[in-house]
């Protein structure tokens, strides 16, 4: 449905060149939860190593039980390391990267998911509200459908992030708006996790909406959401994934799932640096327009989903396409009367 063609509108993607210039080595600093998340580290992975497969370059992936405390640290540890390229994964570097980029001009670095100010730093958006808006829609028409097992009458959902922060939480909220927009009277339980790695933790809390009478729970929260997925599975109730095609971790159970492809992004930012044409003072966006994000083809439960469901998820990504509606963006608006 959403990822027939591999974000051609990106410049970056103009980027390829036969040879590459730069040789010092590539760093990625994984985000908390770590590798093996089944989520946003591991489809970050997968364009990290394609990049330096492609380059020739040398490259570490960085992993630290303390990513957030020690962020600084890792980061001038990294450059001090004479890696040429540093890209960090975790959104709470943004501020310490935006403090010690200038004392490492001669150093490349990106983050994900904010804005920050640098001539060497390459900053990349993603529309996780956009596509967050969409499995909205999704839930909402399903959580009432008669006839469904494991669907309820109840018009109720939850979500389940990690953390509370402008990154998550603009998930959370366009979800949340893209529900009400099918039923304004619709709820939504939100429960935040305080973890990206604990699965135990996540399944609780989603057997916890599943009794509460939400039948569908959209999570947020790398690998702790795999438990929210395992509930689901033995709930016989529905989970959306999140960051990867999470669909067949729980065949039939897993309704669809919010994909970023921040393997792309990872990957064509090593080649531009490898071109010596990194876009460092840049922003970099991978939304709906792009094909950056959006819904899985939903192998496993399309024969469950109504046409007509369908459609409406189509109307909705063409209208935000379009500039027809509006999806709140919580990392540059803040957060809306209708979120508390």
């Amino acid at each position: 449905m959403i990822f027939k063609k591999l974000l051609a509108g990106v410049a970056l993607s103009l980027l390829a060149v036969p040879g590459f210039a730069a040789d010092a080595p590539v760093a990625m600093i994984v985000a908390q939860g770590g590798l093996g998340d089944g989520s946003w580290n591991d489809t970050a992975n997968a364009g990290f190593e394609a990049g330096i497969a492609e380059t020739g370059l040398e490259g570490r992936a960085i992993e630290s039980n303390d990513v957030v405390a020690q962020g600084e640290e890792i980061m001038r540890r990294a450059a001090d390391s004479n890696f040429g390229l540093v890209l960090s994964l975790e959104y709470a570097h943004g501020e310490p990267m935006e403090g010690l980029a200038p004392d490492y001009p001669d150093t490349s670095w990106a983050i994900f998911n904010q804005v920050r100010a640098g001539d060497n730093i390459a900053s990349v958006l993603f529309g996780e509200h956009q596509g967050s808006y969409l499995a909205g829609v999704l839930a909402a028409k399903m959580t009432t459908t008669e006839g469904v097992e494991g669907i309820n009458p109840e018009p109720i959902l939850g979500v389940i992030p990690a953390v509370k922060s402008p990154g998550i939480d603009k998930f959370v909220v366009g979800f949340i708006q893209g529900a009400k927009s099918v039923n304004p009277d619709i709820e939504v339980k939100v429960g935040y996790a305080e973890s990206f790695g604990d699965p135990t933790k996540g399944e609780q809390m989603a057997n916890a909406m599943f009794e509460g009478g939400a039948d569908i729970v959209y999570h947020v929260a790398g690998g702790t959401g795999l438990g929210v997925i395992a509930a689901a599975e033995a709930s016989g109730h529905y989970a959306i994934g999140v960051d990867t095609n999470q669909d067949g971790l729980a065949p039939g159970h897993v309704l669809t799932s919010m994909v970023k492809r921040v393997d792309v992004a990872t990957e064509e930012l090593i080649k531009a640096y490898a071109a010596d044409k990194f876009p460092g003072g840049e922003t970099l966006k991978f939304g709906l327009p792009e094909n950056g994000v959006g819904l899985t083809e939903m192998e496993f439960t399309k024969d469950i989903i109504p046409a007509e469901y369908l459609e409406a998820v189509e109307a909705a990504k063409a209208g935000i396409i379009a500039g027809d509606i509006e999806v709140w963006d919580v990392s540059s608006q803040g957060y809306p009367d209708f979120y508390n």
